[in-house]
């Protein structure tokens, strides 16, 4: 959780056998690296300037637990701050240069609550101590050191109040009471409550006001497949910058008049994907580029300064991605991250008055590069004509030619894959297999028509996507057909378990981790804060009454009887997403049928396993039955 909110087959593209036998072929088979190496906690990440740019806050593991540290920029020695042994610290920041926000929740269930502790340590306070209620930052005031804005569903379980909240005593009064259909909130530069953003379930509504004296009024209502985000506000704090597809099919960024309802001014667009992000210079009150995702993470850039900062840490970083992850507010000392396929990277300082460039900490420093498999994307056409774009893993010192698969699908299902270390798919391939992800529609980022292709569609085409990216592999010859399994969590464990049902001659096996198996109860047990949104599910996925056939089609529990492959399944019992019904009505239905399904929980986990120990149960436990039906390298083990 991100606290802030200011988530026929023909090959298309290069790949070809030639093209990948460049890392497999031309290498020997790296020796096997313990699973704990890939899901361990990170040796320190997350770091984040002080705003005075003389310190350092990063998580680090405490106890097993990921907790906050300080530390003085160029000077030896840290100091832990919070002391966390039940759950990590889900997230952090500087509220000021003397004092740090985080959140946490309790065993998963996501009602995160809000902390703040001084950097010596001392003064921990809770701030929003209230059981039942889940807490968002709307805005941390940066320039007024004291406090900051929050959302809180305490009034009502469903919808999110604004408040003002002093971060010494925990003192708060609420300037904003949510009438229940608000579901998002926007300052303008100098902290004022100046937007919001409404629904009735299937049209937002943007309102404005001049000052927070004035009631808000509706400026411009869509229907929700049509994107009017808004993004900051311009420095005069008299326009908007926003994401639009009004109009369009990728979402571009405009420069808005809010009051007169109409676009100013086309900052950045791109042909093929979504564009959302703009960079920014508070300092120099400018806009300085804009970021886009199409195979990997690019940028273009409005402002020379900008443009020749990025062209020196590149130079600096050959070969990686590279990003600014945190800033002094004076602009003067910055923070690098680099990213890439087979890393999870490293932080660098760079004073730009002094230009002291130094590495700070690698995240995982115990991975050697040298070991890991490349990510290559990959694109490839559906039954029907739809490009669907993804990333491929081949494992090293093996030919690509008649390997054992692991399909994973991607959650959300309203998300994208991306380029970037991904501790599983190099766990996977570290075992022999080739891992294959995909961006079936439905998937973000590519634009309207892309993304409305998915709705209702679950178990079908959305399907279909995946299963025509393994037909494409084993036609490529990479993959062994009777050696293909499938694993995803959240809408990948639905597809999981849509694979085995729907085309249970497909896959040997399947590891359903937090996955859907009856959309009916999923969606009757929906979180109280995503009522408002009920309406929006049921145009995406279903209406449970006007669409019953359909739900009941695609809803696997009730196909169970067609899942011939061996199952694995893992499943958070506090998980406020996707309940433990879930899991247990497929697992209950498989052995009902005298099928014996291993079957995880974890009592003190929620919707994923966060804590290392359980993370360690459940990659241990899935590489020993992978490595059973598909024959894969096991540690320890026999293979």
């Amino acid at each position: 959780m991100h606290i802030r909110q200011k988530t026929g087959l023909i090959l298309i593209g290069l790949l070809t056998l030639g093209f990948l036998s460049g890392c497999s072929q031309l290498q020997r088979e790296t020796e096997l690296i313990p699973m704990e190496a890939f899901f361990k906690n990170p040796e320190k990440t997350g770091f984040q300037l002080s705003p005075d740019g003389n310190a350092l806050a990063f998580m680090k593991p405490w106890k097993n637990r990921m907790n906050v540290f300080i530390q003085k920029i160029g000077k030896p020695g840290e100091k832990r701050v919070t002391r966390s042994t039940a759950r990590d610290v889900a997230d952090f920041f500087w509220a000021n240069n003397n004092r740090i926000a985080f959140v946490q929740d309790r065993g998963g269930n996501e009602n995160f609550h809000l902390f703040a502790v001084d950097t010596d340590g001392n003064n921990l306070k809770e701030l929003t101590p209230f059981e039942g209620v889940r807490v968002n930052i709307v805005d941390d005031l940066e320039e007024i050191e004291d406090e900051m804005l929050i959302g809180m569903n305490r009034r009502d379980p469903r919808v999110f109040d604004v408040y003002r909240i002093n971060i010494d005593t925990g003192q708060m009064e609420m300037i904003a009471e949510n009438p229940g259909n608000i579901q998002g909130w926007l300052t303008d530069n100098d902290g004022k409550l100046r937007m919001s953003i409404t629904t009735d379930g299937v049209n937002h509504s943007l309102l404005y006001r001049e000052t927070e004296k004035e009631p808000f009024k509706t400026i411009v209502t869509t229907n929700f497949k049509e994107r009017l985000a808004p993004l900051f506000f311009t420095y005069d704090n008299r326009f908007v910058y926003m994401a639009s597809n009004l109009g369009r099919d990728k979402t571009a960024i405009y420069k808005y008049d809010i009051v007169n309802n109409k676009e100013l001014e086309l900052i950045y667009e791109h042909p093929d994907v979504d564009v959302t992000q703009l960079l920014r210079s508070k300092k120099r009150r400018k806009i300085t580029g804009a970021a886009y995702v199409t195979d990997k993470r690019h940028y273009h850039f409005f402002d020379e300064q900008r443009r020749e900062l990025q062209a020196d840490l590149e130079k600096r970083l050959p070969g990686y991605e590279v990003v600014i992850s945190s800033s002094s507010r004076d602009e003067t000392k910055i923070l690098v991250r680099t990213y890439s396929d087979k890393s999870l990277g490293a932080y660098y300082f760079y004073d730009l008055n002094s230009r002291e460039f130094m590495k700070i900490a690698d995240v995982s420093p115990w991975l050697d590069e040298e070991g890991l498999c490349d990510q290559k994307p990959i694109s490839y056409e559906s039954r029907d004509g739809l490009t669907i774009h993804g990333y491929l893993t081949l494992p090293r010192g093996k030919a690509p030619k008649n390997l054992p698969v692991i399909v994973n699908p991607h959650g959300g299902p309203w998300a994208r894959d991306h380029w970037g270390f991904n501790s599983e798919a190099q766990f996977l391939a570290n075992r022999g297999y080739a891992v294959l992800q995909m961006n079936f529609r439905g998937s973000t980022g590519y634009g309207k028509a892309f993304w409305q292709a998915g709705f209702k569609k679950w178990g079908k085409e959305m399907q279909h996507d995946i299963s025509d990216g393994v037909v494409w592999l084993i036609d490529q010859g990479i993959a062994d057909p009777g050696r293909i399994g499938i694993y995803g969590g959240s809408y990948g464990g639905y597809a999981t378990l849509a694979g085995l049902a729907f085309t249970p001659d497909l896959y040997a096996c399947g590891v359903d981790y937090v996955g859907v198996s009856n959309i009916f109860t999923l969606l009757s047990t929906l979180p109280p804060y995503w009522e408002p949104g009920r309406q929006k599910f049921y145009e995406m996925v279903g209406d449970p009454v006007k669409d019953s056939g359909l739900l009941k089609e695609v809803s696997p529990v009730f196909h169970a009887d067609k899942i011939k492959a061996p199952l694995f399944v893992a499943q958070g019992a506090n998980d406020p997403r996707v309940k433990k019904a879930e899991a247990d009505q497929i697992v209950n239905a498989l052995k009902q049928r005298g099928i014996d399904v291993p079957y995880m929980v974890k009592d003190n986990e929620g919707h994923g396993f966060h804590n290392e120990e359980n993370r360690f149960d459940f990659y241990r436990a899935m590489e020993v039955f992978l490595g059973k039906h598909l024959g894969g390298r096991v540690e320890r083990g026999e293979n």
